[in-house]
C-alpha cells in the first residue's frame, strides 16, 4: 500500500484540516477528501507539494454501502512514494465528481473509462463520451448490480459447470444465436440513434487557423481494419490538406471487460488472465498482479524466486522492445527485413520462456510468494550463453544497421515531438516519457522486488521525437542485459515458493496497488479484497491505454503520413488498451 511519509501527512492535514481525513478502514491507506475541495486539493498537490504525475484514476462500487468511490494515485517524477486520495459520493444517479483534466490532463481517458463502466459523470471534462462501449449501450457494466445477458452467478466456479461439467452455451438460449438481450420493444428498423454523432462533434472542436486561405477540412477514418494500427484500433482525423488539425483515438473493438471477469474469478484464477493484457509481455503482467496480492497477503517471495522474477521481467522487456523496434520499422516503410532480425533474437528469449514456464507467450509463471517452478536443468546455461555472448553483439549489430539509416533519421528526427512538460502532463510512461527527457522509472523511483540491488542506468533522450523513442528502446535493452547478467551471477540456491501450492488463497480485507515498470511503462494493479475468494475490485492501470492520451496532441500539426509512425513509436498492444 502507498503510505505517505509522516512529514507529508502533517503538511497535507495542516493545509486541508477540515476536508481531508485519513482512510481508517482496516487494510486501507491514503486519504478521503471532501468532493467540494477536489480541485483546490489537486492543484495544491501538484503546485505546492510537487506531485506532478497522475498515475491512476479508477472507481469502486460499494453497493452495500450505497456509495461510489473515485480513487487517485499521484506521484512525483523525482521519485518516492505516492499519495492516494479518494472521493466518496452517494450511489444515486446522476453521480457527479469534478473532472481533474484541467489540472492533470492525463486523467482524460481514465475519467472517460470510469464514466463508461461506472456511470460517474466528471463535470467539466472536455470530451466525456463512452470509450469502450458504444454510445447506445444500456447501463454501466462495472457496477455491481449490472448483469450481462444470461447471467448465472457473481463468482466462479459456476455451479452449472463445476463439479458436474455440464456446460450450456448462452448463445443456444437465444433465437438468433447471440449472447445478447434487447430492451423491451426494441426493433432495429425504428432506431434513429447515431452512435457516431458524439465522436464527430468532438472532432469539430479544434483551433482554426486564422491565417491563409479558407479551406475545407475533411474527416478521415484510419482503421479499425488497417494494417498499421497495430490491431483493431481506429484513428479519426480532421485534415486541412495533409496537415492534422485534430485527432481522436477510437478504441473498444477488442474490449471484453477484463476487470469484470477479474472480479468474478478467484485471486489465483486471475494470473493467467493477466497474460492476455499485453500479450507480448506476460511475465511483466504476472509481476504487477503478484505484487499487489502479496501486499494484501503480507507474503514475501523467496530469495531465489525474486532473482528469477527479475530475470524473466527483463527478458520480457528485451523481447517487447525487439518487437517494437521491428514493428516501427515496418511502419516507416522498411517492410519485414528489420523485423526478421529482431524476431530472430526474440525467438531465443521465447525458447527460455518455453523451457521455464511451458509456454512462449501466455506464460502464467508467477505465483503469490514465488514462481510456479524452478529453472529446468540446462536453462541457466542457455541464459548465460545468450546474455554474455550473443545478445550484446546482436543488439549492437541491429543498432548499427538502423540508427544511421537516412530514411529512419529523416522520418524520425524532429517528428512527433512530445515535450518533457507535456509528457508529464499527459501521464506518459515508459520509453514515451523517458525519450522526452524525464528520468522516471518505477524500478528506481519506488524500487520493488530486489531492483535496488542491481546497477543500471535510467536511460533518457532529450528530443522527445520518433527517433529518440526508437533509440531509448535500444538503450533499455542494453540496461536489461546488464541486470540479467548481474542476476545470473548473484542467483542463490533455495526454494522458489514461500507458500505451499494451493488452489485457493486467503486474502485479508484491504486494498493494495502493485506497480511495476513494464516494457511500455508503469503497469499497475489496484486490488481490493473483502475477505472472500474473489476480488471486490480489480483494476489495471494499462500503460498502452494511458499513453494514448498524448497521441492526439503529438499528432496535431503533423502530416497524415506521420500518424502511423507516431503510433508505432508509442508502442501499444490492443489487448492492454481495450482490456
Amino acid at each position: 500500500m502507498v503510505i505517505p511519509a509522516p512529514a507529508q501527512f502533517a503538511d497535507l492535514t495542516a493545509r486541508f484540516p477540515e476536508v481531508l481525513k485519513p482512510d481508517t478502514r482496516p487494510g486501507y491507506a491514503g486519504w478521503i477528501l471532501d468532493q467540494a475541495a477536489l480541485l483546490e486539493f489537486a492543484s495544491a498537490l501538484r503546485d505546492e507539494f510537487g506531485y506532478d504525475y497522475l498515475s491512476s484514476v479508477t472507481a469502486v462500487d460499494y453497493l452495500a454501502e450505497n456509495k461510489m468511490e473515485v480513487v487517485y494515485h499521484v506521484y512525483k517524477t523525482t521519485g518516492g512514494s505516492g499519495v492516494v486520495f479518494k472521493i466518496q459520493v452517494p450511489r444515486s444517479d446522476p453521480i457527479e465528481v469534478p473532472s481533474l483534466v484541467s489540472i492533470y490532463p492525463g486523467a482524460e481517458l481514465q475519467e472517460r473509462e470510469a464514466w463508461d463502466l461506472f456511470g460517474i459523470k466528471f463535470t467539466g471534462h472536455p470530451d466525456l463520451r463512452r470509450i469502450f462501449m458504444w454510445e447506445g449501450f444500456a447501463g454501466h457494466p462495472m457496477r455491481k448490480d449490472w448483469h450481462e445477458p444470461y447471467f448465472e452467478e457473481e463468482a466462479k466456479p459456476l455451479k452449472s459447470r463445476w463439479p458436474d461439467g455440464k456446460i450450456v452455451m448462452a448463445e443456444s438460449k437465444n433465437l438468433y444465436g447471440d449472447n445478447i438481450s434487447y430492451p423491451e420493444g426494441f426493433s432495429p428498423g425504428n432506431q434513429t440513434f447515431d452512435p457516431e454523432k458524439a465522436l464527430y462533434e468532438a472532432l469539430r472542436n479544434y483551433q482554426k487557423d486564422e491565417i491563409g486561405l479558407d479551406t475545407d477540412h475533411i474527416i478521415v477514418n484510419m482503421g479499425p481494419q488497417h494494417p498499421s494500427t497495430h490491431g483493431v484500433f481506429r484513428v479519426a482525423v480532421v485534415l486541412d490538406g495533409e496537415k492534422i488539425v485534430n485527432l481522436k483515438p477510437v478504441m473498444g473493438y477488442l474490449h471484453r471487460n477484463h476487470e469484470k471477469i477479474g472480479e468474478r474469478n478467484t485471486f489465483i484464477m486471475n494470473m493467467p488472465y493477466t497474460d492476455r493484457l499485453d500479450y507480448l509481455s506476460s511475465m511483466s503482467n504476472n509481476f504487477g498482479y503478484a505484487l499487489a496480492v502479496e501486499k494484501l497477503m503480507n507474503v514475501k517471495p523467496t530469495e531465489r524466486a525474486e532473482y528469477i522474477r527479475v530475470m524473466m521481467a527483463e527478458m520480457t522487456r528485451i523481447a517487447n522492445h525487439l518487437m517494437a523496434i521491428g514493428a516501427l520499422l515496418n511502419d516507416l516503410g522498411a517492410y519485414f527485413t528489420p523485423m526478421l532480425y529482431a524476431l530472430e533474437e526474440r525467438e531465443l528469449l521465447l525458447d527460455i520462456f518455453e523451457a521455464v514456464a511451458g509456454s512462449r507467450m501466455m506464460c502464467n509463471y508467477f505465483r503469490f510468494g514465488g514462481v510456479a517452478r524452478d529453472l529446468p536443468e540446462g536453462t541457466l546455461q542457455m541464459i548465460k550463453g545468450l546474455f554474455f555472448e550473443r545478445l550484446p553483439r546482436k543488439i549492437d549489430e541491429i543498432d548499427r544497421f538502423l540508427s544511421e539509416n537516412e530514411i529512419i533519421r529523416s522520418r524520425g528526427i524532429g517528428q512527433g515531438v512530445l515535450s518533457a512538460e507535456d509528457a508529464i502532463k499527459y501521464s506518459a510512461a515508459g520509453p514515451l516519457l523517458r525519450a522526452s527527457g524525464i528520468p522516471y522509472d518505477v524500478r528506481r523511483a519506488e524500487p520493488y522486488s530486489i531492483y535496488d540491488r542491481f546497477e543500471f542506468d535510467v536511460v533518457v533522450r532529450t528530443n522527445g521525437d520518433i527517433y529518440d523513442r526508437l533509440m531509448v528502446r535500444f538503450d533499455e535493452i542494453r540496461q536489461s542485459i546488464r541486470i540479467v547478467q548481474q542476476a545470473v551471477k548473484q542467483l542463490p540456491d533455495g526454494p522458489v515458493m514461500a507458500l505451499k501450492p494451493m488452489y485457493q488463497v486467503r486474502v485479508p480485507p484491504g486494498e493494495a496497488y502493485g506497480r511495476v515498470e513494464g516494457p511500455k511503462g508503469e503497469l499497475g494493479f489496484y486490488v481490493i479484497s473483502n475477505g472472500k475468494p474473489t476480488p471486490w475490485r480489480y483494476h489495471v492501470r494499462a500503460p498502452s491505454f494511458i499513453n494514448l492520451t498524448a497521441f492526439g496532441p503529438i499528432c496535431i500539426g503533423q502530416k497524415i503520413a506521420d500518424v502511423v509512425a507516431v503510433l508505432g513509436s508509442i508502442d501499444i498492444v490492443l489487448g492492454e488498451v481495450d482490456r
